[in-house]
C-alpha cells in the first residue's frame, strides 16, 4: 500500500495521475498547505522539506517501508518499481534530461510566475517580468522539442509527459491574462490534449475531492505557504 500525501496543486496531481495509470493501491492523506499542515512534525518525518507530494510505500525495497518526496523522485520511483512508463532502455538519457528540465526549469519558473503575478505585493514588476518571461522561454524550449513528436520521449507515453501535464494544466495562471494560454505553444497544446484524453486523468482529478481544503488566502495561509517571509513560523 502507498500512503499518498496530497494537496490539489500541480506536483501532487502528477503523482495522482501516475498512481491511476499504474493501477496501484494507495491511500490519500490530505495535507492542507494553506493551514500549515505541511509543517507539522508528523509530516516533516515524511518530507523534511515540508512540501507535497510525498509518499510512503509500505512495501518498499527489501520489504521495508520507504518514504519518497519530490514529485520527480516519486515519478521515477514508482515507474521503476513497476517497470512501466519509462520508454525503451535507449530512451533513458532523454527521459532523465526532460524530467529534470521540467523539475528544475519549467516547473519552478512557472510556480514563481504564478506567485509574483497573484501573491506578491505591488511594486515588483522586475520579478513579475523575469519569471513570466522565463516561464515563456521554458515552454518554448519544450514546444520546439515537440515539433513532429507525439510524446516528449521516444514513441510512447511516459512519466515525462505526466510531469509536463501537471504544469500545462495550470497554464492559465502561469500566463495570466491570456485567453488561450497554450495558443502560442501549439505542440504543447496538442500534448496536453493527448494526456487529457487518457481515462486515468478523470480519476486523478477526483483525488481529494471528498476533502474540503482551505481556499481563503488570509494571513494564516500566507504564513503557511510562504514561511521564509515569516521566519518565526519555523523558529
Amino acid at each position: 500500500m502507498i500512503r499518498f500525501y496530497f494537496h490539489p496543486t500541480p506536483n501532487p496531481l502528477k503523482v495522482g495521475l501516475l498512481l491511476e495509470e499504474l493501477g496501484l493501491a494507495y491511500e490519500t492523506i490530505p495535507v492542507d498547505t494553506s493551514k500549515g499542515e505541511q509543517h507539522a512534525p508528523v509530516f516533516r518525518a515524511v518530507n523534511p522539506n515540508g512540501k507535497v507530494p510525498a509518499i510512503v510505500d509500505t512495501e518498499g525495497p527489501s520489504g521495508r517501508a520507504a518514504r519518497v518526496f519530490d514529485s520527480t523522485a516519486i515519478l521515477l520511483y514508482l515507474a521503476e518499481k513497476t517497470g512501466r512508463l519509462l520508454g525503451r532502455p535507449d530512451d533513458r538519457t532523454e527521459l532523465l534530461s526532460w524530467l529534470l528540465f521540467i523539475a528544475s526549469g519549467l516547473g519552478p519558473f512557472s510556480g514563481q510566475a504564478v506567485h509574483f503575478q497573484f501573491a506578491a505585493p505591488e511594486g515588483l514588476e522586475y520579478a513579475r517580468n523575469r519569471y513570466r518571461r522565463e516561464a515563456e522561454r521554458h515552454y518554448r524550449v519544450l514546444d520546439d522539442h515537440m515539433t513532429g513528436r507525439n510524446w516528449i520521449v521516444g514513441e510512447s507515453f511516459t512519466i515525462a509527459d505526466i510531469s509536463a501535464w501537471g504544469w500545462l494544466d495550470r497554464a492559465a495562471r502561469v500566463f495570466k491574462g491570456e485567453i488561450d494560454p497554450l495558443a502560442a505553444y501549439p505542440n504543447l497544446d496538442r500534448l496536453f490534449r493527448s494526456v487529457e484524453a487518457r481515462p486515468a486523468v478523470a480519476r486523478a482529478r477526483s483525488i481529494g475531492t471528498d476533502h474540503t481544503f482551505k481556499t481563503v488566502n488570509d494571513e494564516e495561509a500566507k504564513r503557511a505557504l510562504f514561511p521564509s517571509n515569516f521566519p518565526q513560523v519555523l523558529g
